[in-house]
């Protein structure tokens, strides 16, 4: 009765020390239904197409919201320059903070496809409240008359802002999951499939900024001149067919069971280092605690480091455990790999602390580069563009950049480092970096000459757009496209490859929370700059007028963060340890 689920189990096992030669993955990957799966018809490209197409949608009704929310914050609700671009990036933030939710949930209790299909109809009811936000005439406020705007009541922000933060709570169970999610239909024990893996990231990617395009083109032209009703709508029936999009390629699914809580794990490494404090590490790894195959479900052994060994205590076998024979408290011995999940998110973390800079400057993109926009000439002919449909180049470049490092960059750095991805990770993210220095730069020169057109003309006290044409911003949306390509790209490797095996969406959480500090250090920075340039009856470098501040001094600002940021990230990347699966 048993002899099927045998060979099933000893194929698995085969696979693992043959790679990708059996019929059956090798990676512990399960059906709908929990049982393992075949090759060739489960996963790989055949179920990406469903995954692809659900973060495509997904991310057209986040960035039909997010890319041109800052004007409907200043245009419609009648909000200042700087309280909207606080609101915008602290609710940004909070979209790439609550990923910590989705992934604990995830990785402990749910698994990646439930998540994913329970935040999902949270995010979908935030986009539909939203949507009656900018369409009842009683839930949003009346139009300015003159120059007298009336601001939204209480219930009036509240019902907007409430629909706002139920899709940043939706998109905390989506965004930590997809990705991992479509990487776990390759099997890293395979591999074709593992070098496969490497390029669905940068498609996943290609994905993402196809939703983008129409959101940042389409999308933002309809909220402008066809109203915001139907420029929330349409988003919202996007998000719709995201959902049915992720459902019709369940029976294509591979399926990664959850390992536990990885929280609770990592408390229990330091509970058991802590109470072993006086027990002496032995010489030999080979003598620390190890279970013949992974105690972590869905999680393959890891090799022992020699980083770190304070923590080793916790697998230190007692007199009276060896005595007893009691292994069974993982608050008093942990295995080796327990130990080691615990070591690679201390490694990792001088590398993840060196993101946030860099989203600080991602940021600028639906803030600081639209407010600017609106300062300079946005008419072509007889048409007038969106200042927040530029950020259509930064999509333009990263949907540029990916398929030319996919097909040729690849290829050629792939001869020379002789590495199956051409770059590493951790060169890759470094390059990115490094764009995003050029990026702030490029931006605080057009805002120079600006400002000089603006004095040459006579225009410092008066509110109006200088005769610059917006396209001079092109070039910052390019190389922030650029350094997307390099930096967001690498990092979702970087989190997913050197993750403990039942912590990948808890890693790709982290990874994004980057973003979200980002995004929280882009409106502290703005808080603090305008506190200080404001005092003794100062205008500021940010005031309402922007012809009359030094927006330039904040682009030089964030230039030099980030190149700052850059030389500690070197350091801290050529110090790197790469983990070691058994």
């Amino acid at each position: 009765m048993g002899s099927v689920e045998e060979d099933r189990a000893l194929l698995e096992d085969c696979l693992i020390q043959n790679e990708g030669s059996g019929l059956y993955t090798g990676d512990g990957s399960v059906d709908f239904h929990g049982k393992p799966v075949l090759k060739r018809s489960t996963g790989n490209w055949k179920a990406c197409p469903f995954i692809l197409g659900t973060e495509c949608c997904e991310r057209l009704a986040y960035y039909g919201i997010a890319t041109n929310l800052v004007s409907y914050l200043t245009k419609k609700l009648n909000e200042g320059n700087v309280s909207a671009a606080r609101n915008v990036t602290t609710w940004q933030g909070t979209c790439y903070l609550t990923p910590l939710i989705g992934a604990v949930l995830a990785d402990a209790y749910w698994g990646r496809y439930w998540t994913i299909a329970a935040f999902s109809t949270i995010y979908l009811m935030g986009m539909c409240t939203l949507t009656l936000s900018a369409s009842v005439p009683a839930l949003k406020p009346v139009e300015c008359l003159d120059s007298v705007c009336p601001s939204a009541t209480p219930a009036q922000y509240a019902v907007f802002f409430f629909g706002l933060y139920l899709i940043a709570l939706g998109t905390g169970g989506i965004k930590p999951c997809v990705s991992s999610f479509g990487a776990d239909q390759f099997d890293d024990t395979d591999p074709k499939e593992r070098v496969s893996k490497g390029s669905f990231f940068n498609w996943f990617y290609f994905s993402i900024n196809i939703g983008a395009l129409i959101s940042s083109s389409f999308l933002v032209w309809i909220q402008d001149n066809a109203g915001w009703g139907l420029g929330f709508g349409i988003p919202a029936l996007f998000m719709g067919i995201a959902i049915a999009s992720f459902f019709s390629g369940t029976p294509l699914y591979r399926f990664q069971k959850p390992g536990g809580s990885p929280l609770t794990r990592m408390c229990q490494v330091l509970v058991a280092s802590f109470r072993k404090w006086n027990q002496k590490v032995p010489e030999d790894s080979s003598l620390l605690y190890e279970t013949q195959s992974s105690a972590i479900e869905g999680s393959r052994k890891i090799e022992h480091s020699d980083e770190l060994k304070c923590l080793d205590k916790a697998a230190v076998l007692s007199d009276n455990e060896i005595k007893s024979g009691d292994f069974s408290d993982p608050w008093k011995l942990c295995t080796v790999t327990q130990v080691e999940e615990m070591k690679i998110l201390i490694r990792m973390f001088p590398i993840w602390a060196t993101g946030i800079v860099f989203s600080a400057v991602y940021a600028q993109m639906s803030t600081m580069f639209v407010e600017q926009g609106t300062m300079m000439d946005t008419r072509v002919g007889s048409f007038t563009i969106p200042p927040a449909s530029l950020s259509t180049f930064d999509v333009i470049s990263v949907i540029f950049w990916v398929p030319v490092y996919d097909r040729i960059i690849v290829p050629v750095a792939r001869k020379f480092t002789r590495k199956e991805r051409g770059f590493s990770e951790l060169q890759r993210m470094g390059i990115g970096l490094f764009l995003s220095v050029l990026c702030m730069s490029a931006a605080a020169l057009v805002e120079i000459v600006r400002l000089q057109l603006a004095r040459s003309l006579g225009l410092v006290d008066e509110a109006v757009p200088v005769p610059l044409n917006i396209f001079w911003q092109v070039p910052q949306y390019m190389l922030l496209g650029a350094a997307e390509v390099f930096t967001f790209i690498g990092q979702l490797e970087f989190f997913y490859d050197q993750s403990p095996d039942a912590m990948r969406s808890l890693c790709s959480a982290l990874s994004l929370l980057t973003t979200a500090l980002g995004n929280y250090l882009s409106s502290f920075i703005l808080t603090v700059v305008t506190y200080f340039t404001t005092r003794g009856g100062n205008s500021g470098w940010i005031p309402d007028n922007l012809n009359e501040g030094h927006l330039d001094y904040f682009f030089w600002l964030l230039a030099g963060l980030s190149f700052l940021n850059m030389i500690v990230y070197t350091a801290c990347a050529s110090k790197y340890k790469h983990k070691k699966t058994s």
